[in-house]
């Protein structure tokens, strides 16, 4: 489309001569798959590992429409004020998005639905932080995203294979059916999470200290890149909210991780 080409002129800097890029673009819901040339184009030339990370920086403002940051190639930045329709990071491979409410809108961010439904399709790497919630089938399929949203709908996690998704509210039912791999953490504020959660594959645990330090670091980066009020009000206190968290946790990835652990070396016998 128009867009995608307007997005190639602008990379063109960073293409040809690792120069850093950023601009500011609108967006509309008829602009479909926006970025996916341009990350096409980046794997053409550097290959999978892409760009230094935010070497292309975009700030959108508008309803972005469906499959937004598609395949988003690492190195490629696409910072979203407004919502998104559905397919949103489909298939995201090492770029960032981000996504907040248009500065105008007076709505509170965590009750309201700002990215539509089976966002981050397949997503294989990269990070994501949505300040508001999204629609059905969060992650489905994720086999290496780190996110962060403010709550979802059903079924959300679904398929999971790889990565983390920190959720900050509701889940709707049936969350984590299918979830092999991966872990999920649940910021349980009502103490219902485990009646909306499938727990054919997954068990819910509480979160160790490198779980702690994983979600701080991760909620630290979503308050400074979406003012989070929700992601603020958690760090001001971590000590106390980190004990709201559920871990969810696939049983096979957990037997694989532990038997990927490096175990302590036997002390040799006096001879």
């Amino acid at each position: 489309g128009v867009l995608d080409e307007k997005l190639l002129e602008i990379a063109r800097p960073a293409l040809e001569h690792g120069q850093s890029v950023k601009a500011r673009m609108m967006v509309r819901n008829s602009d479909l798959a926006v970025g996916a040339m341009l990350s096409g184009e980046v794997c053409r030339r550097f290959g999978e590992h892409g760009l230094l990370d935010d070497s292309i920086h975009i700030f959108f403002r508008g309803a972005a429409g469906q499959s937004f940051g598609a395949w988003l190639a690492r190195g490629i930045c696409f910072e979203l004020e407004g919502m998104s329709n559905d397919y949103i990071g489909k298939g995201i491979s090492g770029g960032t998005i981000i996504v907040y409410p248009d500065r105008e809108a007076s709505f509170r961010a965590e009750e309201n639905v700002i990215i539509g439904n089976t966002t981050f399709y397949g997503a294989i790497s990269g990070e994501a932080y949505i300040r508001g919630t999204a629609g059905e089938r969060f992650c489905i399929r994720n086999s290496g995203l780190y996110a962060v949203v403010e709550g979802v709908g059903d079924h959300g996690c679904e398929y999971m294979t790889g990565g983390r998704v920190i959720v900050l509210g509701v889940t709707g039912r049936n969350f984590a059916a299918g979830m092999s791999g991966g872990i999920a953490y649940v910021y349980d504020r009502l103490g219902e999470f485990a009646s909306h959660c499938n727990t054919a594959m997954v068990e819910l645990e509480e979160p160790d200290q490198e779980d702690g330090n994983l979600i701080q670091r991760m909620l630290q980066n979503h308050f400074r890149y979406t003012g989070s009020t929700v992601a603020e009000e958690i760090l001001d206190d971590f000590g106390f909210h980190f004990g709201r968290f559920v871990r969810v946790m696939p049983g096979e990835y957990k037997r694989i991780l532990e038997l990927a652990r490096p175990k302590p070396e036997l002390a040799k016998a006096h001879e």
